[in-house]
Protein backbone atom coordinates (compact mmCIF):
# COMPACT_ATOMS: atom_id res chain seq x y z
CA UNK A 1 0.00 0.00 0.00
CA UNK A 2 2.87 2.43 1.06
CA UNK A 3 4.29 1.57 -2.50
CA UNK A 4 1.06 2.20 -4.26
CA UNK A 5 0.61 5.48 -2.30
CA UNK A 6 4.32 6.51 -2.97
CA UNK A 7 3.84 5.94 -6.67
CA UNK A 8 0.42 8.05 -6.85
CA UNK A 9 2.02 11.06 -4.89
CA UNK A 10 5.19 11.01 -7.31
CA UNK A 11 2.64 10.91 -10.29
CA UNK A 12 0.78 14.44 -8.64
CA UNK A 13 3.86 16.06 -8.63
CA UNK A 14 5.03 15.30 -12.12
CA UNK A 15 1.33 16.93 -12.77
CA UNK A 16 2.18 19.97 -10.99
CA UNK A 17 5.13 20.57 -12.46
CA UNK A 18 3.94 20.07 -15.82
CA UNK A 19 1.37 22.70 -15.05
CA UNK A 20 3.85 25.07 -13.95
CA UNK A 21 6.08 25.03 -16.76
CA UNK A 22 2.50 25.45 -19.33
CA UNK A 23 1.66 28.51 -16.90
CA UNK A 24 5.23 29.93 -17.51
CA UNK A 25 5.05 29.43 -20.82
CA UNK A 26 1.89 30.96 -21.11
CA UNK A 27 3.01 34.03 -19.53
CA UNK A 28 6.16 34.16 -21.91
CA UNK A 29 3.70 33.87 -24.86
CA UNK A 30 1.39 36.25 -23.47
CA UNK A 31 3.87 39.09 -24.46
CA UNK A 32 3.11 41.05 -21.32
CA UNK A 33 6.22 43.64 -21.29
CA UNK A 34 9.09 41.84 -20.26
CA UNK A 35 11.66 45.14 -20.32
CA UNK A 36 13.25 47.46 -23.03
CA UNK A 37 13.79 45.40 -26.28
CA UNK A 38 15.46 41.88 -26.17
CA UNK A 39 14.92 38.79 -27.66
CA UNK A 40 12.57 36.64 -25.67
CA UNK A 41 11.88 39.85 -23.27
CA UNK A 42 9.06 41.70 -25.14
CA UNK A 43 8.68 44.00 -27.93
CA UNK A 44 11.74 45.11 -30.38
CA UNK A 45 12.44 48.72 -30.06
CA UNK A 46 12.44 48.62 -33.62
CA UNK A 47 8.55 48.30 -33.25
CA UNK A 48 8.33 50.28 -30.16
CA UNK A 49 10.09 53.70 -31.99
CA UNK A 50 8.29 52.48 -34.96
CA UNK A 51 4.47 53.12 -32.29
CA UNK A 52 6.14 56.06 -30.90
CA UNK A 53 6.95 58.01 -34.11
CA UNK A 54 10.16 59.68 -32.67
CA UNK A 55 13.99 58.62 -32.74
CA UNK A 56 15.68 59.41 -29.73
CA UNK A 57 19.43 59.48 -30.17
CA UNK A 58 22.06 60.04 -28.00
CA UNK A 59 24.71 62.59 -29.42
CA UNK A 60 27.43 64.52 -28.42
CA UNK A 61 27.42 68.36 -28.74
CA UNK A 62 30.77 69.64 -28.39
CA UNK A 63 32.91 68.60 -31.29
CA UNK A 64 32.82 70.16 -34.56
CA UNK A 65 32.21 68.24 -37.43
CA UNK A 66 30.77 65.48 -35.33
CA UNK A 67 28.17 66.96 -33.44
CA UNK A 68 28.21 70.48 -32.22
CA UNK A 69 25.51 72.96 -30.97
CA UNK A 70 25.21 75.95 -33.36
CA UNK A 71 24.87 79.48 -32.19
CA UNK A 72 20.70 78.47 -33.22
CA UNK A 73 20.81 75.91 -30.81
CA UNK A 74 20.56 73.02 -33.41
CA UNK A 75 23.23 70.29 -33.36
CA UNK A 76 24.83 69.46 -36.53
CA UNK A 77 27.45 67.13 -37.56
CA UNK A 78 28.90 63.66 -39.61
CA UNK A 79 27.32 62.17 -36.63
CA UNK A 80 23.92 63.97 -36.59
CA UNK A 81 23.32 62.76 -40.22
CA UNK A 82 23.41 58.84 -39.08
CA UNK A 83 20.44 59.94 -36.53
CA UNK A 84 18.54 61.37 -39.45
CA UNK A 85 19.03 58.60 -41.76
CA UNK A 86 17.81 56.11 -39.06
CA UNK A 87 14.90 58.14 -38.56
CA UNK A 88 14.23 58.31 -42.37
CA UNK A 89 15.01 54.21 -42.48
CA UNK A 90 12.69 53.45 -39.78
CA UNK A 91 9.93 56.16 -39.44
CA UNK A 92 10.15 57.40 -43.10
CA UNK A 93 10.92 60.83 -41.92
CA UNK A 94 14.35 62.40 -41.67
CA UNK A 95 12.89 64.69 -39.39
CA UNK A 96 11.49 62.63 -36.91
CA UNK A 97 14.44 62.03 -34.36
CA UNK A 98 15.39 63.84 -30.98
CA UNK A 99 18.67 64.49 -30.19
CA UNK A 100 19.81 64.28 -26.90
CA UNK A 101 23.37 65.18 -25.91
CA UNK A 102 25.03 63.17 -23.19
CA UNK A 103 28.90 62.61 -21.82
CA UNK A 104 31.33 60.34 -22.26
CA UNK A 105 31.55 59.11 -18.79
CA UNK A 106 27.48 58.92 -18.36
CA UNK A 107 26.51 57.30 -22.54
CA UNK A 108 25.80 53.98 -21.06
CA UNK A 109 24.26 54.03 -18.13
CA UNK A 110 21.88 56.66 -20.36
CA UNK A 111 21.62 54.07 -23.27
CA UNK A 112 20.76 50.81 -20.68
CA UNK A 113 18.34 53.81 -18.60
CA UNK A 114 16.36 53.96 -21.99
CA UNK A 115 16.96 57.29 -22.08
CA UNK A 116 17.55 57.34 -25.94
CA UNK A 117 17.40 54.56 -28.10
CA UNK A 118 21.02 54.49 -30.27
CA UNK A 119 24.40 56.30 -29.25
CA UNK A 120 26.03 57.79 -32.06
CA UNK A 121 28.19 59.49 -30.36
CA UNK A 122 32.44 58.75 -31.10
CA UNK A 123 32.20 56.22 -29.53
CA UNK A 124 35.11 53.53 -29.83
CA UNK A 125 34.22 49.88 -29.89
CA UNK A 126 35.84 47.94 -27.38
CA UNK A 127 35.73 44.39 -25.85
CA UNK A 128 35.07 45.64 -22.84
CA UNK A 129 32.20 48.33 -24.21
CA UNK A 130 31.10 45.04 -26.12
CA UNK A 131 30.69 42.60 -23.09
CA UNK A 132 31.02 44.31 -19.77
CA UNK A 133 28.88 47.53 -21.23
CA UNK A 134 26.36 45.36 -22.81
CA UNK A 135 26.13 47.60 -25.88
CA UNK A 136 25.99 46.01 -29.34
CA UNK A 137 28.63 47.96 -32.10
CA UNK A 138 26.70 48.33 -35.90
CA UNK A 139 29.00 49.04 -38.56
CA UNK A 140 32.14 51.14 -37.83
CA UNK A 141 30.93 54.54 -39.08
CA UNK A 142 34.52 55.93 -39.15
CA UNK A 143 38.00 54.59 -38.72
CA UNK A 144 40.15 56.42 -35.84
CA UNK A 145 43.02 57.06 -33.49
CA UNK A 146 43.62 58.75 -30.92
CA UNK A 147 46.24 61.77 -31.27
CA UNK A 148 47.64 64.49 -29.28
CA UNK A 149 46.95 68.73 -29.84
CA UNK A 150 49.93 70.77 -28.24
CA UNK A 151 50.43 74.70 -28.41
CA UNK A 152 52.36 75.76 -31.99
CA UNK A 153 54.72 77.25 -29.99
CA UNK A 154 55.29 74.80 -27.41
CA UNK A 155 58.05 73.22 -28.97
CA UNK A 156 57.11 69.78 -28.61
CA UNK A 157 57.21 67.66 -31.96
CA UNK A 158 56.11 64.05 -30.51
CA UNK A 159 54.67 62.75 -27.42
CA UNK A 160 58.19 61.68 -26.49
CA UNK A 161 59.06 65.68 -25.86
CA UNK A 162 56.40 65.73 -23.32
CA UNK A 163 58.42 64.23 -20.41
CA UNK A 164 56.85 65.40 -17.22
CA UNK A 165 54.18 67.71 -18.59
CA UNK A 166 50.03 67.78 -17.72
CA UNK A 167 47.56 66.81 -20.27
CA UNK A 168 43.68 67.34 -20.75
CA UNK A 169 41.52 64.47 -21.52
CA UNK A 170 37.99 63.36 -20.99
CA UNK A 171 36.98 61.18 -18.11
CA UNK A 172 35.07 57.93 -18.61
CA UNK A 173 36.88 57.43 -22.21
CA UNK A 174 39.26 54.56 -23.78
CA UNK A 175 42.12 58.22 -24.18
CA UNK A 176 42.29 57.52 -20.27
CA UNK A 177 43.87 54.61 -20.32
CA UNK A 178 45.84 54.62 -23.71
CA UNK A 179 47.43 58.12 -22.64
CA UNK A 180 48.95 55.55 -19.85
CA UNK A 181 49.83 52.91 -22.14
CA UNK A 182 51.28 55.21 -25.05
CA UNK A 183 53.49 57.20 -22.51
CA UNK A 184 55.08 54.10 -20.67
CA UNK A 185 55.55 53.27 -24.74
CA UNK A 186 57.61 56.17 -25.65
CA UNK A 187 59.18 56.60 -22.21
CA UNK A 188 58.02 59.58 -20.66
CA UNK A 189 55.70 60.09 -17.53
CA UNK A 190 52.42 62.77 -18.47
CA UNK A 191 50.10 63.90 -15.64
CA UNK A 192 46.71 63.25 -16.91
CA UNK A 193 44.47 66.19 -16.34
CA UNK A 194 40.14 64.93 -16.59
CA UNK A 195 37.19 66.35 -17.01
CA UNK A 196 33.67 65.12 -18.34
CA UNK A 197 33.26 67.75 -21.02
CA UNK A 198 35.09 69.42 -23.85
CA UNK A 199 34.15 73.57 -22.71
CA UNK A 200 36.00 72.64 -19.82
CA UNK A 201 39.13 70.99 -21.30
CA UNK A 202 39.31 74.00 -23.12
CA UNK A 203 39.31 76.69 -20.27
CA UNK A 204 41.84 74.55 -18.41
CA UNK A 205 43.94 74.35 -21.75
CA UNK A 206 43.72 77.81 -22.33
CA UNK A 207 45.06 79.06 -18.72
CA UNK A 208 47.64 76.77 -19.02
CA UNK A 209 46.50 74.03 -16.83
CA UNK A 210 48.00 71.22 -19.61
CA UNK A 211 50.85 71.48 -21.87
CA UNK A 212 48.52 69.00 -24.22
CA UNK A 213 45.15 68.01 -25.07
CA UNK A 214 45.00 64.44 -25.91
CA UNK A 215 41.20 62.61 -28.21
CA UNK A 216 40.41 61.52 -31.38
CA UNK A 217 42.41 62.70 -34.18
CA UNK A 218 38.77 63.93 -35.51
CA UNK A 219 38.19 65.40 -32.03
CA UNK A 220 41.10 67.17 -31.71
CA UNK A 221 40.58 68.39 -35.57
CA UNK A 222 37.12 69.57 -35.08
CA UNK A 223 38.16 71.34 -31.93
CA UNK A 224 41.07 73.27 -33.67
CA UNK A 225 39.19 74.36 -36.35
CA UNK A 226 36.82 76.39 -34.36
CA UNK A 227 39.60 78.04 -32.04
CA UNK A 228 38.59 81.19 -30.77
CA UNK A 229 40.79 84.06 -32.97
CA UNK A 230 41.41 86.00 -29.47
CA UNK A 231 43.30 82.88 -28.49
CA UNK A 232 45.09 82.46 -32.36
CA UNK A 233 42.72 80.62 -33.98
CA UNK A 234 43.65 76.85 -35.45
CA UNK A 235 47.14 78.08 -36.12
CA UNK A 236 47.70 78.93 -32.79
CA UNK A 237 47.49 74.67 -32.01
CA UNK A 238 49.31 71.73 -33.80
CA UNK A 239 48.12 67.60 -33.84
CA UNK A 240 51.28 65.86 -33.42
CA UNK A 241 52.02 62.92 -35.74
CA UNK A 242 51.55 60.19 -32.84
CA UNK A 243 48.82 57.82 -33.43
CA UNK A 244 48.34 56.91 -30.23
CA UNK A 245 45.76 53.98 -30.66
CA UNK A 246 43.14 52.33 -32.73
CA UNK A 247 39.46 54.15 -32.36
CA UNK A 248 36.90 52.37 -34.68
CA UNK A 249 34.08 54.64 -34.15
CA UNK A 250 30.35 52.51 -34.23
CA UNK A 251 26.62 53.56 -33.37
CA UNK A 252 25.77 51.84 -30.62
CA UNK A 253 22.67 49.90 -29.17
CA UNK A 254 21.56 47.45 -25.94
CA UNK A 255 22.82 44.07 -26.84
CA UNK A 256 20.09 41.49 -26.89
CA UNK A 257 17.48 42.90 -29.79
CA UNK A 258 18.47 41.73 -32.91
CA UNK A 259 15.60 43.36 -34.92
CA UNK A 260 16.51 46.88 -34.01
CA UNK A 261 20.80 46.07 -33.90
CA UNK A 262 20.06 44.99 -37.62
CA UNK A 263 18.24 47.73 -38.44
CA UNK A 264 20.65 50.23 -37.20
CA UNK A 265 23.32 48.18 -38.51
CA UNK A 266 21.83 47.84 -42.61
CA UNK A 267 21.55 51.71 -42.86
CA UNK A 268 25.48 52.24 -41.94
CA UNK A 269 25.97 49.22 -44.80
CA UNK A 270 23.51 51.05 -47.00
CA UNK A 271 25.19 54.54 -46.40
CA UNK A 272 28.58 53.09 -47.73
CA UNK A 273 27.41 50.45 -50.32
CA UNK A 274 25.10 53.31 -51.95
CA UNK A 275 28.98 55.08 -52.37
CA UNK A 276 29.96 52.38 -53.75
CA UNK A 277 27.46 51.88 -56.55
CA UNK A 278 27.17 55.21 -57.09
CA UNK A 279 24.11 55.91 -55.91
CA UNK A 280 23.94 59.48 -54.00
CA UNK A 281 21.41 62.14 -53.32
CA UNK A 282 21.25 63.63 -57.05
CA UNK A 283 20.78 60.36 -58.71
CA UNK A 284 18.85 58.17 -56.79
CA UNK A 285 15.26 58.92 -58.15
CA UNK A 286 16.66 58.33 -61.13
CA UNK A 287 18.01 55.05 -60.33
CA UNK A 288 14.85 53.98 -58.99
CA UNK A 289 12.84 54.14 -62.23
CA UNK A 290 15.42 52.68 -64.06
CA UNK A 291 18.22 50.98 -62.24
CA UNK A 292 21.65 50.25 -63.21
CA UNK A 293 22.14 46.54 -61.96
CA UNK A 294 20.77 44.23 -59.60
CA UNK A 295 23.22 45.29 -56.66
CA UNK A 296 22.06 48.95 -57.09
CA UNK A 297 18.18 47.57 -57.48
CA UNK A 298 18.30 45.40 -54.29
CA UNK A 299 19.78 48.10 -52.03
CA UNK A 300 16.73 50.58 -53.09
CA UNK A 301 14.38 48.05 -53.36
CA UNK A 302 12.96 47.96 -56.33
CA UNK A 303 12.54 45.01 -59.31
CA UNK A 304 15.23 44.34 -61.50
CA UNK A 305 14.45 43.09 -64.88
CA UNK A 306 16.85 40.29 -66.01
CA UNK A 307 16.77 38.36 -69.26
CA UNK A 308 13.85 35.84 -68.66
CA UNK A 309 12.70 36.93 -65.47
CA UNK A 310 12.03 39.83 -62.97
CA UNK A 311 14.57 39.95 -59.59
CA UNK A 312 12.95 41.27 -56.40
CA UNK A 313 15.14 41.23 -52.82
CA UNK A 314 12.95 41.19 -49.76
CA UNK A 315 15.38 42.52 -46.84
CA UNK A 316 13.49 40.71 -43.82
CA UNK A 317 14.53 43.53 -41.68
CA UNK A 318 11.24 44.58 -40.43
CA UNK A 319 11.93 47.83 -42.50
CA UNK A 320 10.61 48.53 -45.83
CA UNK A 321 11.97 46.87 -48.56
CA UNK A 322 13.06 51.06 -50.30
CA UNK A 323 13.48 51.93 -47.05
CA UNK A 324 17.34 53.00 -48.47
CA UNK A 325 15.52 55.25 -51.11
CA UNK A 326 14.61 57.47 -48.40
CA UNK A 327 17.84 57.45 -46.34
CA UNK A 328 19.91 58.15 -49.36
CA UNK A 329 17.35 61.23 -50.44
CA UNK A 330 17.49 62.81 -47.06
CA UNK A 331 21.24 62.76 -45.94
CA UNK A 332 22.82 61.36 -49.09
CA UNK A 333 25.96 58.40 -49.28
CA UNK A 334 28.17 57.42 -46.95
CA UNK A 335 30.54 59.95 -49.12
CA UNK A 336 28.29 62.76 -48.99
CA UNK A 337 27.91 63.26 -45.55
CA UNK A 338 31.81 62.52 -45.07
CA UNK A 339 32.40 65.96 -47.43
CA UNK A 340 30.01 67.89 -46.19
CA UNK A 341 30.81 67.57 -42.12
CA UNK A 342 34.71 66.20 -42.51
CA UNK A 343 36.22 66.66 -45.97
CA UNK A 344 38.99 68.68 -47.30
CA UNK A 345 36.63 71.62 -48.10
CA UNK A 346 35.48 71.64 -44.54
CA UNK A 347 37.21 73.48 -41.37
CA UNK A 348 38.21 70.41 -40.25
CA UNK A 349 40.14 69.68 -43.51
CA UNK A 350 40.16 65.92 -42.88
CA UNK A 351 41.13 63.40 -45.96
CA UNK A 352 39.15 59.84 -46.30
CA UNK A 353 42.27 57.78 -45.05
CA UNK A 354 40.94 54.54 -43.92
CA UNK A 355 37.65 55.94 -44.09
CA UNK A 356 37.54 55.64 -48.03
CA UNK A 357 35.92 53.20 -49.55
CA UNK A 358 38.22 49.37 -49.98
CA UNK A 359 38.05 50.15 -53.82
CA UNK A 360 39.93 53.21 -52.78
CA UNK A 361 42.61 52.28 -50.71
CA UNK A 362 40.45 52.54 -47.36
CA UNK A 363 38.99 50.12 -45.88
CA UNK A 364 35.75 51.02 -45.80
CA UNK A 365 33.39 47.41 -47.00
CA UNK A 366 29.90 47.07 -46.81
CA UNK A 367 28.06 43.57 -47.44
CA UNK A 368 25.92 43.78 -50.14
CA UNK A 369 22.19 43.21 -49.90
CA UNK A 370 20.70 40.38 -51.73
Amino acid sequence: MRKHLAKIGALIAVVALLAAACQRGEETEGGGDQGQGGEGQGQSLLQTVQDEGTLKCGVNATVPGFGFETGGGEIEGFDVDFCKAIAAAVLGDPEQHELIPIDAEERFNALRAGEYHVLVRNTTWTSSRDGAEGVAFAHVNFYDGQAMMVGADSGFSSVGDMDGTAVCVTTGTTTELNLADYAAQVGVEIEPVTFEENPQLQEAFISGRCDGWTSDASQLAGIRSAWPEEEGGPEALVILDDQMSKEPLAPGVLDGDQDWFDAVNWVVNGLILAEELGVDSSNVEQQVESPDNPSIAALLGVPFEAESETLTVDNGLGLENDFMQGVIAAVGNYGEIFDRHLGPATPLGLERGLNALWTDGGIQYAPPFR
